[in-house]
């Protein structure tokens, strides 16, 4: 009981801490913008009419740790800086990949993981005239000490601050990520999924986590007279977590009707025969296999170009100002699922503290000034809600001495409209075609 106790005090006191730091942070760049407002006036007169080459803040990737630094970089720069943030992506709009699970066996809802960008950045950001952000669709073929190089164009973008925000996922496929840059591609393949799962009848999906819990309850949920198999190589569903959340999983997959296979893991699949092959020797009955295992980070540019920051887990080695652990390389950041931060259970909230960690850092160095935010992981960060079924969930938080779980009800969208909203778009009118004509003619 103390613990709990123990557990709220130290979530309200971070809760406030984090309060007064925006605070702070709000009420500091109120007095830089007055500062400069009074400097600017008197100096007009002596200043000269021809612009300056804008310095670049180049951040690769644009999930939401890359999404959040590019907002709040363009938010807190001086109206006249001579620095301007570039944003590099591949893809035509955000990806709400927290949905996957459920729009990969629920149809009629793709279109919803697929937010358009440009919403979530300050009004103005985009304005050929004065707007502070850039944005290139393509990918980052590689990555020097002064520029990075488009994979596309082949073209350098050199910069003075470096944000890599590539992010990790189980697979680089469904139901962890859409393996497509373009919207309509990405519709395709969840509806692909949709079909197969819906017209399978031995289902069997590889991996406990999240992910893997919520496509076999929802497909299981959905489809009662399928059957359905989730093999899981630990001896618990949700394993990184605490014993009631896991405990919890494991009850709504067996009220489901589920066959859970704990210990043991797939090896192959023999279609042939339509079965999967378990390690252990066994044969589980399958026509078709969902794979939704490991982690993988995206760490393949700062491995070429600092080999010694990469962790034996392929994330990246970063200090607590999240600079990359390379003293020759003081301006380059990371943030987000790439990052090796010792965050316990890596998610959206805390990969935006640290893209707003990163941006201050950021700021502090165009105005010649030393990082001094620190990052600093915190078990509140580590919040989730897990799906048992289309309408069914539990939210879990804690750390490794107590936890608490609240059981809950969902509808088939699960929060997509929530995500829309504070990615300021409306749900679900898709206007990237508003943005990316703002994208060209800045161009």
């Amino acid at each position: 009981m103390l613990e709990k106790l123990f557990l709220v005090i130290d979530g309200v006191s971070f809760t406030l801490s984090f309060i007064l730091a925006a605070l702070r942070r709000s009420l500091s760049f109120r007095l830089r913008l007055l500062r400069h407002s009074m400097s600017s006036s008197s100096s007009k007169a002596s200043a000269s009419s021809e612009p300056k080459k804008p310095r670049n803040i180049v951040i690769v990737g644009a999930s939401i740790a890359g999404y959040t630094a590019a907002r709040t970089i363009a938010q807190y720069l001086l109206p006249d800086s001579e620095f301007r943030v570039v944003v590099v992506e591949p893809r035509d709009h955000f990806h709400f990949t927290w949905v996957l699970p459920r729009f990969c066996v629920a149809e009629g809802h793709e279109h919803k993981v697929f937010i358009p960008y440009g919403g979530y950045l300050p009004p103005g950001s985009l304005e050929a005239d004065g707007g502070k952000v850039a944005w290139i669709k393509d990918r980052v073929a590689s990555i020097s000490r002064e520029s990075v190089r488009l994979q596309g164009a082949g073209e350098d973008i050199p910069y003075e601050f470096l944000v890599v925000a590539t992010g990790a996922g189980a697979t680089d496929s469904l139901p962890s990520r859409v393996p497509a840059y373009e919207k309509e591609r990405g519709m395709e393949l969840l509806r692909e999924m949709q079909k197969r799962i819906r017209e399978a009848k031995d289902l069997v999906v590889v991996g406990g986590g999240a992910a893997g819990v919520e496509l076999a309850t929802d497909a299981k949920s959905k489809y009662p007279e399928k059957k359905v198999t989730l093999v899981h190589s630990r001896d618990a569903v949700m394993h990184r977590f605490g014993p009631r959340l896991q405990n919890a999983a494991r009850d709504g997959i067996k009220e489901l009707g589920i066959e859970l296979v704990t210990g043991d893991r797939v090896v192959s699949e023999d279609k042939e025969k339509g079965v999967a092959v378990l390690k252990s020797g066994k044969e589980v009955k399958c026509d078709y296999l969902v794979n939704c295992t490991g982690q993988r980070p995206d760490s393949k540019l700062i491995a070429a170009l600092s080999p010694a920051s990469i962790s034996e887990s392929g994330h990246i080695l970063t200090k607590p100002t999240l600079q990359i652990q390379d003293d020759a390389l003081p301006n380059v950041y990371v943030c987000g699922d790439v990052s090796e931060t010792n965050t316990t259970h890596p998610n959206t909230r805390s990969a935006m503290r640290q893209a707003s960690i990163v941006a201050y850092n950021v700021i502090s160095g165009t105005e010649g000034q030393k990082p001094k935010e620190k990052y600093v992981p915190h078990w509140l960060d580590g919040v989730i809600k897990l799906t048992l079924g289309i309408d069914k969930s539990v939210s879990n938080v804690g750390n490794e001495k107590a936890e608490f779980l609240f059981p809950g009800k969902e509808k088939e969208e699960l929060m997509a409209a929530g995500a829309w909203h504070r990615l300021g778009a409306k749900p679900f009118e898709d206007t990237s075609s508003e943005f990316w004509a703002k994208v060209k003619a800045k161009i």
